[in-house]
């Protein structure tokens, strides 16, 4: 079963299409990875083995009666603790929702399953998303499947592990802070935050959000893109919706069996791992990311040292996030506040406390920072830097204090590569980049101008092609479930 496990979303959709595989073996092989590898990862963390097996059954009688199959038809996937599914609960990871089932499923959820996903359960995220580690009190802590001792980051960090773990090829997660990028740097897998309202933002929820955005996580960028082609697109009553389809993330290289030789000749790459020494780094996440220079220059790409000034991101991420925390989750500090971490109290209050002159303030300096990315890249395409600062670390606390010698002032600090880039609205995508000595992934960040996610995607498809880091797979102990 190793050829299925580590089959991309794209071939496995394929094969099932054409019925060399019915979904219902995809589905039985899923779970029963998930019962090899999970008590040692704990990733997956609700399952509903009987409807996903009755909704296999269905998608298979369908094809078999001549049904068109979707572009995702009879593929197992489960799905971020975070997003609303229908009929299966969604957690948070908070005690508070701890037995929530919505009626309803989230926009996302809706276009996969429209798709054709056969929805199998849930994985693990922080309490409230909030936070770059993924551990709560209602499902313990998610492990890293390169190495168990370590963080899976987060927030998507339960997606991150499944996927590095066989489980599924691709999935689909959330970023505000870098919650798709940093698991997808800790798990040797690609994390792709889109331009906001490429998945629009829908009530009941602020459809005017802008700083945390849906997207997906998977193992190749061809799979990513194959899940933006279903997920992205504008929605009725979505105001900020980009009125391009999803249809334009189908590109002719992304598809099974393209040989299109890799080459980024003409791009123009603005390429500093610090952002000329405005982060501290690891020196091993320094060195990793420092020779993908010479990846992009040998594809093609003038590389230069050029970049943006980024400074003002710092105030325009922490002003507008304590802000939508406190619209998200401002009327739980009164009824549940003993239920709730100290870091999701701290960024509640931290919005309350702002004045309107500090609202102001952060609302000018965006509009500094716009200008700011405007003229990067009106001369150039593509920004290159670290995604994570740090190698992933120790399972047993919360965040990095310090790194390189530099103390961190709050749970977000560590994340700051990923937060200035958040903060300017930038679609960013973190690709597999290479191994620390001891066997622990680092990946690279690479960011382009707002609504030019496709290019995007297609740099970052060609620098995998280059490197094919991500084709190494974790060792991790599995438990014996025996022989149907």
């Amino acid at each position: 079963m190793d050829e299925l496990r580590w089959m991309s979303t794209r071939e496995l959709a394929a094969r099932i299409a054409a019925k060399e595989i019915s979904a219902r073996e995809a589905l039985a092989d899923q779970l029963r990875r998930i019962d090899e590898v999970n008590p040692a990862i704990n990733a997956v963390v609700t399952r509903d083995d009987d409807r996903a097996m009755a909704a296999a059954a269905a998608a298979d009688e369908a094809l078999a009666a001549g049904a068109e199959p979707g572009p995702l038809h009879g593929v197992p996937m489960t799905h971020k603790d975070t997003h609303d599914t229908a009929g299966m609960r969604t957690t948070w990871g908070s005690p508070i929702f701890a037995d929530r089932v919505p009626e309803t499923d989230a926009l996302i959820i809706a276009r996969l399953r429209a798709a054709g996903v056969i929805t199998s359960g849930k994985t693990n995220v922080p309490e409230f998303a909030a936070g770059s580690h993924t551990f709560n009190p209602v499902f313990g802590t998610t492990r890293n499947p390169y190495d168990l001792t370590k963080s899976a980051s987060g927030s998507s960090g339960g997606v991150g592990a499944a996927l590095a773990a066989g489980i599924q090829a691709s999935g689909d997660g959330s970023d505000m802070g870098g919650s798709l990028r940093s698991p997808g740097s800790f798990n040797n897998v690609v994390g792709f935050r889109p331009s906001n309202g490429r998945i629009p933002h829908t009530r009941p929820g602020n459809p005017f959000a802008w700083l945390a955005q849906s997207g997906f996580m998977a193992r190749t960028v061809s799979d990513v893109a194959l899940l933006m082609s279903v997920g992205a697109g504008p929605e009725p009553g979505a105001p900020a919706s980009l009125l391009e389809p999803g249809s334009v993330f189908d590109r002719p290289v992304f598809r099974l069996g393209a040989e299109v030789e890799p080459s980024l000749s003409g791009m123009r790459i603005g390429f500093s791992p610090d952002l000329a020494g405005l982060l501290p780094l690891e020196p091993e996440v320094r060195a990793i990311v420092s020779d993908t220079a010479a990846v992009f220059a040998g594809l093609g790409a003038d590389v230069d040292d050029t970049i943006p000034d980024l400074r003002d991101a710092d105030e325009v991420f922490t002003v507008r996030r304590a802000l939508d925390f406190v619209g998200s989750w401002g009327p739980l500090l009164k009824t549940d506040r003993g239920r709730m971490k100290d870091s999701v109290v701290w960024n509640i209050e931290e919005g309350l406390r702002l004045t309107g002159a500090e609202v102001v303030s952060a609302e000018t300096a965006r509009a500094r920072l716009s200008g700011e990315v405007d003229a990067f890249f009106a001369g150039h395409d593509v920004l290159v830097l670290t995604t994570c600062q740090v190698l992933p670390f120790d399972i047993g606390i919360e965040y990095p204090t310090e790194i390189d010698g530099v103390a961190m002032g709050s749970y977000l600090d560590w994340m700051r590569a990923l937060c200035l880039i958040s903060a300017t609205g930038c679609p960013a995508v973190s690709v597999p980049a290479g191994f620390s000595a001891s066997g622990l992934p680092v990946g690279v960040q690479l960011v382009a101008r707002p609504g030019d996610d496709v290019r995007l995607l297609e740099v970052a498809h060609a620098f995998e092609q280059a490197t094919l880091v991500a084709e190494r797979h974790p060792d991790i102990p599995v438990v014996d479930v025996g022989e149907e």
